[in-house]
């Protein structure tokens, strides 16, 4: 078998002492120069590497950092947040005193539905009722409304308290319907001396309402199994999943009943003669504020600026309606959604003078 390859020291012209030590010295500095070349790509490719590794190291810095200060920022934002509602709290909700030592209408708002876990609950508002009685330079207490109604024994309480104010002293007590003052709103508004509202207000709905679902067929089609334990056997009539018998069907309108024919009577022990004996005046529905001035639901028809004009010649309002504890108010949010959503009671009655 042939053999291709040549080696020039054996099979090549014969060299001197000098040229052999030339070529030696080329072929020598040739090894050089590619282990050289070999060299400068290694440190290439580690340099290239070490690049890469310390762009990660900076990477993972700064997106570690970006956190960090989203972080703070969200904190900082919390603190401001807090000390913004407390601030409100403490100094900007304590209601706006624009009459400046002047006489003026001392007002107390009921806004939203009423319930005690609410901003309208009775609580609240009685403190403001009895601060703007208790104030010499108040020429009215004005109970401005703009509500649909709500709980039955917040409104009574209210209610009683404005008819006790009424019998201590010869201060009147106005009640003014901004755009609702509907079942337990008007039942407020009903103890006051005079009511008044605007021409498109909606007044009334006198009457009592428990809305629910009957759930029973439903959790049959879908398999799922309701497991209430109880010691009395009506104590679950209203638990949506079960059934209701006709026992517990009437008795559970008495009540409702018993609880309309007082409303009835404490519109009637607010309002005396002025009301009509209009079949429909205690039947539930609503009526506009020109419409209840016919029916003897409201006295007259004006607004709160109106009304401060008529009784003291301009505008003087002065709000005594209580701050609110923004904490309070949406720990109770959190607390009553939390119980919808898990199935457990709220502490809100299911009977309600409230528009539906």
């Amino acid at each position: 078998m042939s053999d291709d390859r040549r080696d020039d020291w054996t099979q090549g012209p014969e060299l001197s002492r000098e040229e052999a030590r030339r070529r030696m010295a080329r072929e020598r500095v040739a090894e050089d120069e590619a282990s050289a070349v070999d060299a400068e790509s290694v440190r290439l490719a580690q340099v290239r590497m070490m690049d890469r590794w310390i762009g990660g190291v900076l990477s993972e810095q700064r997106r570690s950092r970006r956190w960090k200060i989203f972080f703070r920022l969200l904190f900082a934002l919390i603190l401001i947040a807090g000390l913004a509602l407390s601030g409100y709290a403490l100094f900007l909700a304590q209601g706006e005193d624009v009459a400046g030592g002047r006489r003026h209408l001392g007002v107390v708002d009921v806004t939203g539905p009423i319930d005690a876990q609410g901003q309208a609950n009775a609580e609240r508002i009685i403190e403001g009722l009895q601060r703007a009685w208790r104030d010499p330079d108040s020429d009215a207490v004005v109970l401005h409304i703009n509500s649909p109604g709500g709980s039955p024994v917040q409104s009574q309480r209210v209610y009683d308290e404005i008819r006790y104010l009424e019998s201590q002293g010869d201060k009147p007590i106005l009640a003014v319907i901004e755009d609702i003052g509907a079942s337990g709103a008007y039942y407020m508004a009903s103890a006051a001396d005079r009511i008044y509202a605007s021409p498109a207000s909606l007044v009334g709905s006198i009457g009592v309402i428990s809305a629910g679902f009957g759930l029973q067929k439903a959790i049959d089609k879908v398999g799922v199994e309701r497991r209430v334990f109880t010691a009395g056997e009506n104590k679950a009539f209203l638990d949506p999943f079960s059934a209701i018998t006709p026992q517990q069907r009437q008795f559970w309108q008495s009540v409702l009943d018993t609880t309309h024919q007082q409303f009835i009577d404490a519109v009637k022990a607010g309002r005396g003669g002025r009301l009509s004996d209009d079949p429909r005046l205690f039947s539930g529905l609503v009526w506009t504020g020109e419409q209840a001035r016919s029916l003897g639901l409201v006295d007259d028809l004006a607004n709160l600026e109106q009304l401060s004009r008529d009784r003291l010649g301009e505008v003087s309002l002065k709000d005594y309606t209580p701050a609110l504890d923004p904490w309070s108010l949406v720990s109770n949010k959190l607390t009553s959604a939390a119980a919808h959503w898990l199935g457990l009671s709220d502490g809100t009655s299911p009977v309600r003078y409230q528009l539906p």
